[in-house]
C-alpha cells in the first residue's frame, strides 16, 4: 500500500500542476517535483532502524542467517529453470506488467487530456491500495485451508480480469489512435475526454480504476502464491527475483511493441490472450498447494526472539540456548538478510 501511495502522489502532482495547462505535454515543475520527492525517499532511507534492533509485535526479532557466496548464488538459480513450480508460473510472471504499456500509453494518453491523465491515476493506484487490502482478508484467513483461499483467490483474478478485458475490448473498437507527433488528434469519437465531461468521462474513468484494482489483485496473488511453496527465506529471495526477472522482460517486450507502433487492437487482444495462457499453470499451482511448507531454514541459520536463539546446523538438527551463551564464533557468523 506504501508503493501505491507513491503513485497517487505521483498522479497528484501532474494533475495540479497542469491543472490549467493548454498544452498536452508535462511542464518542468512536474518534473523537478518528482527529483526532489525522489532525493527526499533516498535521505529518508538513512532513517531506518538497524535491523538487529528490529523487534516485532509479538517479541520476536529478525532472522540472521549467514551470507552465501556468489558462485552458489549462481547455481541456484540457474536451479530456477529447472524447477517445475518456477517453470509453471512463467507466464504469470512474464503477464504480471505487460498490461502497463497498454494501459497507460493506449488507453490513458490516448483518450484524456492532460490534466485528466494525472486525475485518472491517482484513482489507478489508489484502487490499487483497496484491493491489495480486500483480497488480503481472503489470503490471510485462518478459516480455509490454504488450497483453498488459492483456488477461490484465483476465481476472483481470473473472472474480474477477462469481465475487464471484455470493457477494454468495447471501449478500443472506438479508436485506433492517439495524438499523433504532426498533430493529428485523437480519433477517439469527440476528441480527448476531460474528466469535468461528466457525460463522456464516468465509463472510461471507471474502466481505468479498475485496471488498478486488477493490478492489485494480480500481483497479490502472484507474491503470495510464490510466499505458499517454501518457507525458506533464502529461496522465497530467489523466487522473488525470478518474478521480478520475468516481470521486466514482459514489459520490455510491451513496451517495444507499443514502439514499434502495433496497433493498439492487437496489443489490446495480446494483453487478454497472455493472461488467459497464464491462468492455466497458475490453477495447476494453486492445486499443489500443501497447508503447510515442509522447507527447513537454511544451515546455520540463528533465529533470536524472547532471548532464546536457535541454532541450526548443516544436519538440520538444532539446539536452543539462551542468547547470552552465543560462542564468539557464532556471533561473529550472524549476518542480516
Amino acid at each position: 500500500m506504501i508503493f501505491n501511495l507513491g503513485g497517487v502522489i505521483g498522479g497528484i502532482l501532474p494533475f495540479a500542476i497542469n491543472y490549467h495547462s493548454d498544452t498536452d505535454t508535462l511542464s518542468d515543475s512536474v518534473y523537478i517535483a518528482f527529483v526532489v520527492l525522489e532525493c527526499v525517499g533516498a535521505a529518508m532511507g538513512l532513517t531506518l532502524a538497524p535491523p538487529g534492533k528490529v523487534v516485532r509485535d509479538d517479541g520476536s526479532s529478525v532472522v540472521l542467517v549467514k551470507y552465501t557466496s556468489g558462485g552458489r548464488e549462481a547455481v541456484e538459480i540457474v536451479k530456477l529453470f529447472l524447477n517445475p513450480m518456477m517453470l509453471a508460473l512463467i507466464p504469470m510472471c512474464f503477464t504480471s506488467n505487460f498490461f502497463y504499456s497498454y494501459q497507460f500509453g493506449p488507453v490513458n494518453a490516448s483518450i484524456f487530456n492532460l490534466r485528466t491523465r494525472g486525475f485518472n491515476n491517482i484513482f489507478y493506484w489508489g484502487a490499487q491500495m483497496v484491493g491489495a487490502y480486500a483480497l488480503s482478508f481472503l489470503l490471510d484467513s485462518r478459516r480455509m485451508t490454504r488450497r483453498m483461499r488459492g483456488l477461490i483467490a484465483f476465481a476472483i483474478v481470473a473472472v474480474f480480469f477477462n469481465v475487464v478485458w471484455g470493457g477494454t475490448l468495447k471501449q478500443q473498437l472506438k479508436y485506433t489512435h492517439g495524438p499523433l507527433p504532426d498533430g493529428t488528434p485523437t480519433d477517439y469519437p469527440g476528441g480527448l475526454i476531460d474528466f469535468l465531461q461528466h457525460g463522456r468521462a464516468a465509463g472510461p474513468i471507471v474502466l481505468y480504476t479498475l485496471y488498478g484494482v486488477g493490478d492489485a489483485l494480480y500481483q497479490n496473488f502472484a507474491y503470495w502464491l510464490i510466499g505458499s511453496l517454501t518457507n525458506d527465506g533464502q529461496k522465497l529471495s530467489r523466487y522473488a527475483g525470478f518474478y521480478k526477472g520475468m516481470q521486466s522482460l514482459g514489459s520490455v517486450v510491451a513496451w517495444q511493441l507499443d514502439a514499434k507502433g502495433v496497433s493498439y487492437l492487437d496489443q489490446m487482444i495480446g494483453n487478454w490472450v497472455l493472461l488467459v495462457i497464464s491462468l492455466g499453470p497458475m490453477l495447476y499451482v494453486v492445486v499443489t498447494l500443501k497447508d503447510h511448507s515442509e522447507d527447513a531454514l537454511p544451515a546455520d541459520t540463528v533465529v533470536k526472539g524472547n532471548g532464546i536463539v536457535e541454532v541450526y546446523g548443516e544436519t538440520g538438527d538444532n539446539s536452543t540456548r539462551s542468547a547470552t551463551h552465543l560462542s564468539d564464533e557464532e556471533k561473529a557468523q550472524q549476518y542480516v538478510v
